[in-house]
């Protein structure tokens, strides 16, 4: 592919809208290196003490004087840019399809794993669920499916919005995007779903990477029409009347999607650590106290 030399603005789209990144001529963006001015989509660009460069400038030297170590490329919310962008996307999508098939094998796992407040299993049994102490049962009903709709609908979902997060956020930053708003959703569910509710499934994490992909792409200046028809259409879905979805874990994962989401990509740079990690804490504190009082109430 023939690029443009740096320091050489790239030409302005013939009809005036986004310009698509010199990399990735498919891809429109609002974003242009502070060195060169050429278009670079999330998946090109690199922090830098202003703005975002392109990796052709990164690789020339970044004329700040720090070592080659301060120059490593970054993602949009200064993580390091990975050889495999989508190296936990495949992780957990491959967690979510073993666990479907050990409960293939042995469908006693499903008693073992999935989200219960608090009952009695079986008939004449000690109560168990979240309220007795169980707590894992908030992680591991994030692995669980029983349905092949219900893991496929969850898996594509997972692909098609996890990939691009992950490229954007970094590894670490998007593992913890995925399991808290998990983790909320479960909460939300554990705290308002009748105690003996079962609910299984990773669409609390979907719709958390859901929320999350909707503040990306209101950051990046992209049309955000296409996310929110998706986002209706889910809603929609969630509060359908025949029932038989667990719309609390679907709105507890997206409400902390969004937070986390907004922490990520708005936090200014030079307090970026704090204000990411520190959302995430926060998320997590919030989801401890619904747990805890709520235990209380049921015990």
């Amino acid at each position: 592919m023939d690029q443009q030399p740096p320091g050489v603005p790239g030409p302005p789209p013939p009809d005036g809208g986004p310009a698509c990144c010199y990399r990735h001529p498919d891809r429109e963006t609002a974003i242009r290196c502070t060195r060169c001015n050429r278009p670079i989509c999330p998946d090109c660009m690199v922090s830098a003490s202003v703005g975002f460069q392109c990796p052709d400038c990164v690789r020339q030297g970044s004329g700040t004087g720090h070592g080659a170590s301060a120059a490593r490329p970054r993602t949009l919310a200064g993580g390091p840019v990975a050889a495999d962008p989508r190296l936990v996307t495949k992780i957990l999508l491959g967690l979510n399809l073993a666990v479907f098939v050990a409960v293939l094998a042995d469908g006693s796992l499903l008693d073992e794993l999935v989200l219960l407040g608090r009952a009695n299993v079986y008939f004449g049994g000690p109560p168990e669920g979240v309220a007795e102490g169980q707590w894992y049962r908030l992680v591991t009903s994030m692995f669980l499916h029983q349905e092949v709709w219900h893991i496929a609908f969850n898996m594509l979902g997972l692909w098609w919005l996890g990939g691009p997060l992950e490229a954007v956020l970094g590894r670490v930053r998007y593992l913890a995007l995925y399991l808290l708003s998990g983790l909320a959703g479960g909460a939300l569910t554990y705290w308002l779903a009748a105690p003996n509710q079962l609910s299984l499934g990773a669409s609390g994490a979907i719709f958390g990477l859901l929320g999350a992909t909707v503040v990306l792409m209101r950051r990046l200046n992209y049309d955000m029409r296409p996310v929110f028809m998706i986002l209706a259409l889910n809603l929609v879905i969630t509060f359908n009347p025949w029932g038989g979805i667990a719309w609390q874990a679907h709105v507890g994962g997206l409400v902390a999607g969004v937070l986390i989401g907004i922490g990520m990509v708005h936090a200014p740079r030079e307090r970026r650590n704090l204000v990411q990690f520190g959302t995430c804490a926060a998320t997590l504190v919030v989801v401890i106290l619904i747990v805890a009082l709520r235990t209380a109430a049921l015990t």
